[in-house]
């Protein structure tokens, strides 16, 4: 019997909200500062899946211009009603300090993959917002609450409250209607309504080695919630030998077959390091529910497992990607995320040269507001990412090449920049937790109007850089670095926290102010399983 692998959705896709319409399943994933906004995967069967669309993608839907990284969209949640898809998502404006400025939102289409409506504002009053449309027709949000007063746990529990469709807002008294279990941190609610009871799924033990999935139960929807009595239902934190780490913040489907399911985010260390280069990543489960109407897992156990059973579903494989993007095409590939905001035809261009994908640069990689910039995640441990690129720059100020990078505080950039000295060069600019090393002290002499072949080459933990003069010949340029600083352990070392994953790709700066071209031939990125 074929197997699912898991995880279903590799490289930074976390926080899973699934959904069924018919024969077809959705999910939503986080997209934290990356633009557009809100990741939705297409599946027929539970075992393949396709990344389909990014529903916020306009200005007027999603401005992260200031966002700090790893702000920006927090775990949406996708929802579907009489012939219209739901969307509530967070924008987190700040999470540093006591204080969290996380602003909620619903967009609403007709079309999955059409266009979506611009914003309604809900409330600021925590993240993790979640739809659920009742069977009398009343609809209702859900999202943690977050407590800044000292003292105070700062997940102060599961605000749900009422929404009206016609007033477009929410309405009627705010309940705090579950206060979380011993495990603490209780965020990520999503309801359910059967066998007479409304079950209130939640996250808790924070998203790192802790995190865990617990449910609840009540006839009533504002409570009182009963406590499973065999929590959390699924989680990692006490095994540190499982392949899938990090288990929690899930949400559930039935099939229309009648079997449930349950999509989870997940993280898979470095052997080496403990580290999660590709981010937390999104697996499935089968579920069943026992005789006293509660939900375990179908192993009888509460740890994620890496293969499981095929569904009772028509397989349904999709074409494969293209390792290639040529850039002739006068729209980007889906896989391309730009930082913060869409990238308008005064940063990037795909018809001003034909066949070559033009970046004008702008500001440098540690802004918050606008970069020239777009870039893939890494979905696999082993991978080789090759470009070609035309730039002249004249001033020091001016950068162009290949980045892999984590945030703007972290990444290795193979960049040609200008030497007063010596010319164009090629060099390296290293970022360490916002401390910046040059590993070449001057550069590496590049001939002037030649196009540069750029490549690098992951693998696990090592990370090496390449370039040509032809796309034949390579040679290494600077040192094997260390690719797992690239992931959201590494903050933990430095008291800090970050919630993304690696990526990689393509980016042009000019601190000159004159928006100097880059014109890149290509890019190609496979992985070596």
């Amino acid at each position: 019997m074929k197997e699912v692998d898991n995880p279903i959705l590799r490289g930074f896709n976390p926080d899973p909200s699934i959904l069924r319409v018919g024969d077809d399943y959705y999910i939503a994933t986080s997209t934290f500062e990356w633009f557009p906004g809100v990741q939705i995967h297409h599946s027929k069967d539970l075992i393949h899946w396709k990344l389909i669309t990014r529903p916020l993608n306009r200005i007027s839907q999603l401005d992260m211009r200031g966002n700090p990284s790893s702000g920006g969209i927090w775990a949406p949640c996708l929802s579907y009603h009489d012939g219209i898809f739901y969307l509530i998502y967070t924008d987190v404006k700040s999470f540093s300090g006591i204080f969290k400025d996380a602003h909620n939102y619903l967009v609403t289409a007709s079309n999955i993959c059409g266009e979506w409506s611009d914003p309604i504002y809900l409330n600021s009053s925590g993240f993790d917002p979640s739809f659920f449309h009742d069977d009398d027709g009343r609809k209702w949000l859900v999202n943690m609450i977050w407590d800044h007063r000292k003292g105070n746990n700062r997940f102060g529990g599961i605000l749900l409250q009422e929404y009206s469709v016609k007033k477009k807002r929410l309405v009627g008294p705010i309940t705090n209607i579950f206060k979380g279990t011993e495990l603490g941190l209780t965020e990520g609610p999503h309801l359910y309504k059967k066998n007479g009871y409304y079950y209130l799924l939640t996250a808790e033990g924070g998203t790192f080695l802790d995190h865990a999935v617990t449910m609840a139960r009540s006839k009533s929807i504002t409570g009182p919630y009963e406590v499973d009595p065999k929590n959390p239902i699924l989680t990692s934190r006490y095994d540190c030998k499982l392949e899938l780490q990090r288990a929690g913040h899930a949400s559930l489907v039935e099939t229309q077959n009648g079997d449930w399911y349950m999509v989870h985010l997940c993280g898979r260390p470095l052997p080496s390091k403990g580290r999660c280069i590709l981010g937390r990543e999104t697996a499935i489960q089968k579920m069943d529910w026992t005789e006293d109407y509660w939900l375990r897992l179908d192993n009888g156990g509460n740890t994620p497992l890496v293969n499981i059973k095929s569904p009772d579903l028509l397989e349904h494989p999709w074409e494969k990607s293209c390792i290639r993007d040529n850039f002739d095409s006068e729209t980007l590939s889906i896989h391309f995320q730009s930082l913060r905001i869409p990238l308008g035809e005064d940063m990037l261009s795909l018809t001003e040269r034909p066949g070559y994908l033009r970046l004008k640069g702008w500001e440098s990689l540690s802004s918050m507001h606008k970069q020239s910039l777009i870039a893939r995640r890494q979905q696999s441990f082993k991978y080789t990412a090759v470009t070609c690129v035309e730039f002249d720059p004249y001033s020091f100020q001016q950068m162009a090449g290949l980045i892999c990078m984590y945030d703007s505080l972290n990444f290795y950039y193979l960049s040609i920049t200008h030497n007063e000295n010596i010319g164009k060069v090629l060099t390296i600019i290293v970022c360490d937790n916002g401390t910046f090393d040059y590993p070449i002290d001057e550069g590496i002499s590049i001939h002037k109007d030649e196009k540069c072949y750029l490549k690098v080459e992951v693998n696990y933990v090592k990370l090496q850089f390449y370039y040509s003069g032809d796309g034949f010949d390579w040679k290494a340029i600077g040192p094997v670095f260390d690719a797992s600083t690239l992931s959201d352990e590494y903050f933990t070392y430095i008291k800090e926290e970050r919630f993304t994953g690696a990526f990689v790709g393509l980016c042009c700066q000019d601190l000159t102010g004159l928006h100097i071209n880059a014109d890149f031939d290509y890019f190609e990125y496979e992985e070596n399983l």
